[in-house]
């Protein structure tokens, strides 16, 4: 949600707000602008969104209608992610020894695993249709760590929707969604009448990296009378490190982009932005912490692994208090190298620790390309940005060429988004233009990599008169 001039309502600790205390209460407000389709809400503090999340559906204005055939019924999907233990106690052991979150012991479908675990076969999620009809389903990857494929088995979608913005219509055997993204699609029940197995597994295609191999499962389910089959065939999903198949979905959305869903992609750039994303590494003493030879695993953005304030940027900002964070955030990273190399230069993995924010003038218009490297390893980065949607104008594999590949922008109908992954050994370039002032989050959507520093805030300052001014903050936030 775009929250416009409402930073107070965004949620982020220690960027927009302090954490609601246990027992405390914070009224949020919620303007809704350009927003249409499926969005969701979750907690923002620690790694609570795993399950403190939830929906937000936006249906068309009053006289409008949507840009397809009415749907004979909507059915948000929401994918989650399940440990045996307090996701809690997992987030500290990640904090305490250095090393990566154990792996979770399953995904879901609308809260249940499904028939391949051993716990919620009775209780696996159905979806009844009516033969010849066709539903809106509104997927929501809630998921704290991965990337998940999804397909129905014997069935094509329809994408419609990503991120609260209409698409034009993309036939798929299958949806890549990254964590954060929602992705609304068309189902025609036009298939045999029987039950047909729902699937989402992980995609991970970074080397060395653990992840849960698990597929979750819900069943499609034809009404009427008739014998199912005594086995439900599963969907081919993409093998798990399927880079191609990732970038083949993700990059083949394309805004609607007719008369009444417009779009306003930014062409005279004023400011532009150059963001190196890597994994790293902070030595320990004694090599005595559990990442890779001892060291303590980090994240970073241009070299810098974020650190959160005591307290919130907003509230310091907003207030005038200096010594909270540093305005100096770089445009471009400290060191050119070959980003995507195979073997890369120790000294690289170490960034610097910050609390540095990117100040941007009311209406900037902003060009900013994410370069992903393979220090540690490499690995994808689902990017989210608090307060725009943005045009995903580029995206490919291997380093960003700045001359040549600008040439292949789709600057006519590119997708707008709010999350958008940056594939593995890759670079994603989007636009937006900067008009909603205040304080805003950008981060990477696994959590771990978010928890180790992967962030950083713009502060959009405020425009000419009191329609382009922050808010003022409500009587009740948080104290810090």
């Amino acid at each position: 949600m775009l929250k416009i001039r409402n930073s107070w309502s965004d949620g982020p600790e220690y960027i927009t707000q302090c954490p609601i205390q246990p027992g405390g209460r914070f009224r949020q407000k919620i303007i809704f602008s350009s927003e249409e389709g499926t969005l969701w809400w979750h907690a923002h503090s620690e790694w609570w969104r795993a399950t403190v999340h939830g929906a937000i559906i936006i249906h068309p204005k009053k006289g409008t209608k949507y840009p397809f055939p009415l749907p004979h019924a909507e059915v948000p999907i929401i994918f989650g992610e399940w440990w045996k233990q307090d996701i809690l106690a997992i987030y500290d052991e990640t904090i305490f020894t250095g090393g990566a979150p154990n792996v979770s012991d399953a995904f879901t479908i609308n809260g249940q695993p499904g028939v391949l675990y051993p716990c919620s076969k009775p209780d696996t999620f159905k979806l009844k249709v009516d033969h010849g009809k066709t539903y809106l389903l509104r997927l929501i990857n809630s998921a704290v760590m991965d990337i998940l494929f999804f397909a129905i088995a014997k069935h094509n979608v329809t994408v419609v929707g990503t991120d609260g913005s209409y698409t034009k219509p993309l036939d798929s055997s299958y949806v890549t969604i990254s964590p954060g993204q929602t992705i609304d699609v068309l189902l025609k029940a036009n298939q045999k009448s029987d039950h047909y197995y729902m699937a989402a597994r992980a995609y991970s295609a970074a080397p060395g990296v653990a992840y849960d191999n698990t597929t979750t499962t819900a069943i499609l389910e034809y009404n009427g009378n008739y014998t199912p089959s005594s086995s439900p065939s599963l969907p081919n999903l993409p093998y798990f490190n399927n880079t191609n198949a990732s970038v083949s979905f993700t990059s083949s959305l394309r805004s609607l982009a007719d008369k009444n869903h417009p779009v306003s992609v930014p062409i005279n750039i004023t400011k532009r932005l150059f963001f190196v994303i890597s994994v790293n590494t902070f030595p320990c003493p004694n090599n005595s912490c559990a990442g890779p030879n001892g060291t303590r695993l980090a994240t970073s953005v241009n070299n810098i692994s974020f650190v959160n304030p005591y307290i919130d940027i907003l509230q310091a900002y907003y207030g005038h208090i200096n010594g909270v964070f540093g305005t100096n955030f770089p445009d471009f990273p400290p060191y050119l190298f070959n980003f995507t190399a195979e073997d890369l230069p120790l000294y690289l993995e170490t960034p610097r620790h910050g609390t540095k924010v990117k100040i941007l003038k009311y209406n900037t218009t902003v060009e900013l390309v994410f370069q992903g490297t393979t220090l540690v390893g490499g690995n994808d980065h689902p990017m989210h940005l608090h307060g725009f949607s943005f045009y995903v104008v580029g995206m490919g594999l291997g380093n960003f060429d700045k001359d040549k590949d600008p040439l292949g922008y789709n600057l006519v109908d590119p997708p707008l988004m709010n999350t958008i992954d940056v594939p593995l050994d890759g670079w994603t370039a989007i636009r937006f233009t900067a008009n909603n002032p205040g304080v805003w989050f950008m981060h990477c959507h696994f959590d771990r990599h978010m928890t180790w520093g992967m962030d950083m805030a713009f502060v959009v300052k405020n425009g000419k008169g009191r329609k382009a001014h922050i808010l003022p903050p409500p009587p009740d936030m948080p104290p810090c």
